[in-house]
């Protein structure tokens, strides 16, 4: 009876820009705090926290936003004002066209596309940002989909945490007027968990989201790995009083080690 309490209580009172009513994307449509929607009602992200998530998301000419449940379109449109190529997806036809024409009053039509679609049967895969102001339950059915895109993907929410992973940064607006006033940013990290091979020695790691574990063996010693951490693509570890920095691809692990101020080249490969 609790959790069937709760449920009402949520869908009645926490909104997200998630869906919107399947209507026919009529022309005058004009949204409004609090609408229904598919599946929970509808509130935007506030301004002032749209800014907070595009600096976050530390944008490139290269990359290529998405927002999921993207509403009247505001973060897609302050995205395409930085100058990258971003897309909505929304199920509302009404918030569709909407988000469309408020797009074209903003000059920003060409690097700006929205979607009526369901945001679970979207591809995301050539997004390397992604933003949400979704519910956590909607985050944790996302979360596998999420840590099987590109390592170095972005993902930014408004508010809703993405189950048990642990966020790589948070920011929060302090204005006491703003409800919706925290974000946090999540980077796909590489895979790493397993063996690696390297000149003199192995790696055996475990890993949990960014966070990694394990040991390095080397003339005919073990030597714990402290700190490892995944950055995106970026895996930095301390071992056996040295410092390792490398990047992963393709199997391979390339980048430096460093021991009492002196650097040298450093490889690893994934044992097969």
């Amino acid at each position: 009876m609790k959790t069937l309490k709760f449920w009402i209580f949520a869908c009645l009172f926490l909104p997200v820009t998630l869906f919107g009513q399947n209507n026919t994307g009529k022309s005058n449509f004009e949204p409004h705090s609090g609408q229904d929607g598919k599946d929970v009602i509808w509130v935007p992200t506030p301004h002032q926290l749209v800014d907070v998530m595009i600096k976050m998301a530390n944008l490139t000419s290269s990359d290529y936003l998405v927002d999921l449940g993207s509403g009247d379109g505001r973060i897609v449109i302050a995205a395409a004002k930085k100058g990258i190529k971003a897309a909505g997806v929304e199920y509302n036809p009404d918030m569709v066209t909407y988000a469309r024409n408020y797009a074209e009053k903003e000059g920003v039509t060409n690097r700006t596309t929205f979607i009526q679609a369901d945001l679970f049967e979207y591809d995301l895969s050539k997004h390397t940002v992604i933003t949400m102001f979704l519910l956590s339950d909607i985050n944790r059915r996302l979360m596998p989909k999420l840590l099987e895109l590109a390592p170095g993907t972005r993902i930014i929410t408004n508010t809703f945490s993405i189950d048990d992973w642990p966020y790589d940064e948070k920011q929060e607006i302090t204005d006491e007027n703003i409800s919706w006033n925290t974000a946090y940013l999540w980077i796909v990290p590489a895979k790493v968990e397993g063996s690696w091979k390297f000149s003199g020695g192995e790696l055996d790691l475990s890993q949990k989201y960014q966070t990694v574990t394990g040991n390095m063996k080397m003339d005919g010693s073990t030597y714990p790995i402290n700190e490892g951490k995944l950055r995106g693509a970026v895996f930095t570890f301390n071992c056996n009083g040295a410092t390792y920095e490398c990047t992963v691809s393709n199997n391979q692990m390339k980048g430096t080690t460093k021991r009492a101020g002196t650097s040298r080249a450093w490889t690893a490969s994934k044992a097969q």
